[in-house]
């Protein structure tokens, strides 16, 4: 059964016992993410590691490495 046929199941089912249809697949998918990312973040902070920019400074660091001084 895919997620859109289990859907529309399931708002059947609620629209026979008189409960409000379940939300579409898909509504909540960016607040997920957006809470993930804080979660990340708030890991980061208690780690004691910089909680933004993390992957664009190592990205950094690779692309454009700093010559080695010689002494």
């Amino acid at each position: 059964m895919s997620i859109t046929q289990q859907h529309v199941l399931d708002t059947y089912r609620a629209q026979q016992f008189g409960r409000p249809a379940p939300p579409a697949p898909g509504a909540h998918d960016w607040q997920v993410v957006r809470e993930w990312r804080d979660h990340r973040a708030f890991q980061a902070v208690v780690a004691e590691r910089p909680a933004r920019g993390r992957l664009r400074h190592a990205l950094g660091r690779w692309l454009h490495p700093r010559p080695r001084s010689t002494s």
